[in-house]
């Protein structure tokens, strides 16, 4: 299957932006990705009941290999909290997974107001930074678990690395931030994992479409990755070498505006 340069060239920008954004702000890309690739599928003539599913599905495989390049940055730096990332991870794995067949069930229309409401939910907490109380801890066993299995099922929705949920949940129970960020870097791996499991065997039944397998989109996992690995890894070493806060308000703003399109599309 031959992809077209002009086709290569966008999905490759894409990549390069999701990317360095991973690294970064801790993000997976999928706030970004989604919309993007929902554009491009919509140019290309793919059926407009399949073209956000596609695209989330597009984003959290990127996932996989984005937020390994980023974790292993983010690690070198000792920016990695391992032993909440195996207590977040089980719930994590049933999350994304139940998240994925939830996902294909509902209508692309429904699915792109959740997104939308999902990514003006991130902006929001981008914008407001607000402190957690001194005494504050990580729950116990049970809690983590359930909020790994939320954070799974939201992320697989809308093809996200979970990172606007578990930044804000872990920085609300006092983990600093950078190493909130780099542990949801490290998270996004189990997240993109079984939700790229969970939508290929989701559309296992779907009309054959041209570079697709189930809801995944081959060529832009391809490019998209590609690009993505070479940047994170700067996007983290940036992220260790200045504040990072002004930065979440501009990306928030920005968000907003994709939250907008998503609504109105």
């Amino acid at each position: 299957m031959l992809i077209e340069p002009q086709l290569i060239a966008e999905l490759a920008l894409l990549g390069i932006c999701t990317g360095f954004l991973a690294g970064l702000l801790g993000i997976g890309g999928g706030m970004m990705m989604v919309p993007f690739v929902t554009i491009i599928l919509t140019s290309k003539g793919y059926p407009a009941e399949y073209t956000v599913k596609m695209a989330v599905a597009t984003s959290l495989a990127t996932i996989c290999f984005t937020s390994l390049s980023s974790v292993r940055a983010h690690h070198r730096r000792g920016a990695v909290l391992w032993p909440i990332a195996r207590v977040l991870a089980p719930g994590i794995l049933v999350g994304a997974l139940a998240g994925a067949q939830l996902a294909v069930a509902l209508p692309g229309k429904v699915l792109s107001i959740l997104f939308a409401i999902f990514v003006a939910f991130s902006a929001t907490q981008m914008f407001l930074g607000r402190k957690p109380k001194p005494s504050r801890t990580m729950p116990g066993p049970a809690g983590t678990f359930g909020m790994g299995a939320l954070i799974g099922i939201l992320s697989s929705l809308v093809g996200a690395g979970g990172a606007f949920v578990s930044v804000p949940f872990m920085t609300w129970c006092n983990v600093k931030i950078h190493d909130a960020v780099g542990t949801s870097a490290a998270l996004g791996f189990p997240i993109a994992l079984a939700g790229t499991l969970g939508y290929i065997w989701a559309g296992r039944n779907l009309p054959q479409m041209p570079g697709s397998v189930g809801y995944l989109y081959l060529p832009g996992l391809a490019v998209i990755s590609l690009a993505s690995i070479s940047l994170a890894p700067v996007g983290a070493r940036t992220a260790h070498r200045m504040d990072i806060r002004p930065l979440r308000k501009v990306f928030a703003a920005m968000l907003y505006v994709l939250a907008a399109y998503f609504l109105l599309r």
